[in-house]
């Protein structure tokens, strides 16, 4: 028998005795229709509708498609679809266990099949990054020659795991990841739909809240875990899945954590002050606390990158340098990995010496603009580049800092207003100790008075 998705014998099993697959089996969506999230691969006319027979047809045939996705966005669900839809000849292998002899006997089939009965393959390939160059080289006349249609799967980049040229004969669809609101509808279908839990358990706000964050967008994951606390709860002789049988259950406790309340801006207030109070064990309990609550890690970034001008500045010029890389890291990335990236940061910050003098200076300077202490920039300073400056005495007088042995020149650069206004008042902790240095050193040379 070929290797086919889900066997007859395998779906006669599943009639009669549902729980004998597990749910997230049972929820696949019968039709595109069904699917939840990707959307933007569904419209009208889309690669994967032509694949399940929708459309005019024609003289251009269906295309190959790299499906390209997080685990559980819904690529094996798209080619379970494909396979119940399409009246074509399906076949299943996956790169795991398969090799160069089962893609050409797959073809070889194809072959025969179009020829003596005029039936199209499709072809889902799983995993297709972990075949070699070897092995996927294997499968290039058959795309070329469109003996089969192929579906492959993969979790990695395509474009560094997958060869050119098949890259080139086939379509690249990128599956996004799924929102809680998609997760959110498919759970809810999965309680009350026959073929799921058939409205034998109830899921509370805070359990579905909770489910939701363990998922992270995995609907597998999701249906998983539901599927285990409903057993749980009906063990248990109750119709409604408590927040404590889920906790039990997938041995995760629930972070009391809204994510919209007042709960996420006190844990983020909680962790900078930790940082700026250099207490590293701390900050990584409310990094903890925010990474599993599902905070969007981007957020933390931005926390951290702030963190680091407001209470380390020129402490150590590195923090920020070190907050930004993290930033960029974490919207390459995301979780579950950004975690490791977060904690680099925040260990970095937090045991970083601590200077507030940038604040105070910003703050200082604003202030006096804003009181109305700014006055008229000095004729000097001008500019002095455009005709007729000259005559309004612009740039006159000015003395080039760079043609003087010190490369300092003792002449007035603030307005009149503020001329002996100091905002920068540097500590001496960490590498700020040498700025300090400096501008001593600098405002004595231009001949600054005390304020």
């Amino acid at each position: 028998m070929e290797p086919d998705l889900f066997t007859a014998a395998a779906e006669e099993r599943q009639e009669k005795d549902p729980a004998a697959s597990p749910l997230a089996v049972r929820m696949r969506p019968r039709t595109l229709d069904e699917v939840v999230g990707q959307q933007h691969l569904l419209k009208p006319g889309s690669p994967l509708r032509r694949l399940v027979g929708e459309g005019a047809g024609g003289p251009a045939g269906p295309s190959s498609v790299i499906l390209w996705g997080p685990p559980g966005t819904g690529k094996t669900t798209l080619a379970y679809v494909v396979s119940k839809a399409t009246n074509k000849r399906f076949v299943e292998l996956s790169a795991i266990t398969a090799g160069v002899k089962e893609v050409r006997a797959v073809i070889d089939g194809a072959r025969r099949a179009t020829g003596g009965f005029g039936k199209e393959t499709v072809l889902f390939l799983d995993e297709i990054h972990r075949f070699s160059k070897a092995q996927q080289d294997s499968l290039l006349p058959a795309v070329e020659n469109r003996w089969v249609t192929l579906i492959a799967a993969t979790t990695e980049n395509p474009y560094f795991s997958v060869i050119s040229p098949l890259l080139s004969r086939s379509l690249l669809l990128t599956l996004e990841p799924l929102t809680d609101d998609d997760v959110r509808g498919l759970v809810e279908r999965a309680l009350t739909d026959e073929r799921g839990l058939g409205g034998a358990v109830t899921l509370p706000a805070d359990t579905e809240d909770h489910l939701l964050r363990i998922a992270g967008g995995d609907a597998r994951r999701a249906l998983t875990a539901l599927e285990a606390a409903a057993g749980a709860a009906l063990d248990k002789g109750e119709t409604e899945i408590a927040l404590a049988t889920l906790e039990e259950t997938v041995d995760r406790a629930a972070v009391k954590y809204d994510r919209d309340g007042d709960q996420h801006y006190d844990v983020a207030s909680a962790l900078i002050k930790s940082i700026r109070g250099s207490d590293v064990d701390a900050a990584l309990h409310y990094l903890a606390r925010m990474i599993e609550a599902g905070e969007d890690p981007r957020f933390i970034a931005r926390r951290l990158m702030i963190s680091a001008s407001e209470d380390i500045g020129l402490a150590d010029p590195n923090a920020l340098q070190i907050a930004v890389a993290a930033a960029q890291a974490v919207a390459m990335i995301g979780f579950p990995e950004a975690a490791l990236t977060l904690s680099h940061a925040t260990i970095a910050l937090a045991l970083a010496p601590k200077s507030n003098s940038a604040t105070t200076a910003i703050g200082a300077a604003l202030d006096d603009v804003r009181k109305g202490l700014a006055g008229p920039v000095p004729p000097h300073l001008r500019d002095g580049h455009y005709k007729g400056a000259a005559k309004l005495g612009h740039a006159q007088g000015y003395v080039y800092p760079h043609d003087l042995p010190e490369g300092i020149a003792q002449q007035q650069y603030a307005p009149d207003a503020i001329k002996d206004r100091e905002y920068y008042a540097p500590r001496r902790h960490g590498a700020e100790a040498r700025y300090a240095d400096a501008v001593e050193w600098t405002r004595k040379h231009l001949g600054r008075k005390r304020s």
